[in-house]
């Protein structure tokens, strides 16, 4: 009878799954409805973005002089802009342009930042004091006003556009990942491996780096947002894409002069960067109750 019960105990063990950290991910994730909804339209747009050149309807250079600033119709079904140019095609090729400007520069920002964040918050001393009132002198700047210097040293352009961004990402990822670092070099396994004779490298980017992967994520996804509407104002103010490139930013510039009349020149592109930067905010917030531990036990 005993031995009965040990073999159902034993058979009940194994039957149980094991705990899989991804697993438990992606249940909390799909708890997450406007945040499931809104990475299903990022991931729509960035299938968008690379079939888009394929499936565009029209040319996105070519102008059409017997339609210009058609309304939406059948022909074209977000009209037409003042060369007659298809501005769904354009809305397609411009969701390549304004993804892989947005990605570059918060990656690179993401990147520059958290090693400074690292060395800043590991090392401290005159180090940590360097970075962090550079950093502070960049925060005394708005950032699209920040943006806006660099590219006028640099000159316009979507290359300047990625650098002018991913430089003024990087004082916040930094602060971020040395707020982290300052509380995992203080944890035991840290300490250990100190004591063991781990390299500083090793111990930052092996043991201190894993613990601020959470934190990075959120931000990143939130950052994304912001380097499209950062990307967008330079194109719109000129200093980013070039007029005819079928750039968001410059597509609302060029569109302005005819609000009054043809207001679908304005709204169509519009719309595009109002829904793309609602939704990495949305995932960006999903993200940050689902990875971060406070947020959980709230």
């Amino acid at each position: 009878m005993e031995l009965s019960k040990a073999v159902n105990s034993s058979t009940t063990i194994k039957k149980e799954k094991k705990y899989s950290p991804l697993r438990e991910l992606l249940k909390n994730w799909k708890k997450q409805k406007n945040a499931l909804w809104a990475s299903l339209f990022i991931l729509l747009l960035i299938t968008v973005a690379i079939i888009g050149p394929f499936i565009a309807p029209y040319d996105p250079y070519k102008p059409d002089y017997n339609a210009m600033l058609q309304g939406p119709g059948i022909d074209h079904i977000a009209g037409t802009d003042e060369y007659g140019r298809d501005i769904f095609s354009r809305l397609l090729f411009g969701a390549r342009i304004s993804l892989t400007v947005s990605f570059l520069s918060v990656f690179l920002g993401a990147i520059g930042g958290t090693i400074l964040g690292l060395l800043s918050g590991y090392f401290g001393g005159w180090l940590d004091r360097l970075i962090m009132r550079s950093s502070d002198v960049m925060f005394a700047f708005p950032d699209i006003l920040l943006a806006i210097a660099i590219v006028a040293i640099l000159g316009p352009g979507l290359t300047n556009v990625v650098i002018a961004v991913s430089i003024f990402s990087i004082p916040s990822f930094a602060r971020l990942v040395r707020s982290s670092t300052l509380e995992a070099k203080e944890t035991v396994f840290v300490e250990a491996a100190k004591s063991m004779g781990a390299s500083h490298f090793r111990i930052m980017f092996q043991h201190i780096l894993p613990e601020t992967l959470g934190s990075l994520i959120v931000f990143i996804s939130m950052r994304i947002g912001t380097a499209i509407l950062a990307a967008s104002s330079l194109s719109f103010l000129g200093l980013g894409a070039s007029p005819e490139t079928p750039d968001w930013g410059a597509m609302l510039s060029l569109g302005r002069d005819y609000l009054g009349t043809s207001t679908h020149v304005v709204m169509m592109p519009g719309i595009a960067i109002f829904l793309t930067v609602l939704a990495f905010n949305i995932v960006g917030d999903g993200l940050r109750d689902v990875l971060d531990p406070k947020t959980k036990n709230e």
